[in-house]
């Protein structure tokens, strides 16, 4: 049957598809925790256990955006690939046009915008 196709839609048990997928991937993700210092910033990421047959230096959970902009994840990795590639090509984009390096809150406005798009199209 094709219950979870939309957005909105109730399995004949009154559950709501969306949110168990949303719940699910929360918990197959790992937690990353961000400190800010006076003058610094440290991130971290849990390290979750590996298939035998994948390499552990191929998960990378903290990732450069620029020269001056890093963020960490927590969550699927092809989920959030897609979401650091769109936003590598913001930075650069407001680096050509505005001739600066973009901040960290215009960046994650941007993170938290197309987020929200995601969300409301079922993308």
């Amino acid at each position: 049957m094709s219950y979870d196709r939309a957005i909105t839609v109730f399995s004949p048990d009154g559950h709501l598809f969306q949110v168990e997928y949303a719940m699910e991937a929360v918990r197959r993700g790992s937690t990353a925790v961000g400190v800010r210092g006076k003058d610094c910033v440290v991130l971290a990421v849990e390290r979750r256990a590996l298939a035998k047959l994948q390499d552990p230096r191929t998960i990378r959970k903290i990732v450069s955006v620029d020269e001056r902009s890093v963020l960490a994840f927590a969550g699927l990795t092809a989920d959030a690939r897609v979401l650091i590639n769109k936003t590598r090509m913001e930075a650069q984009s407001y680096r050509l046009t505005c001739e600066d390096a973009p901040s960290v809150e215009y960046l994650a406005r941007y993170i938290a915008r197309t987020q929200q798009k995601y969300t409301q199209r079922g993308g």
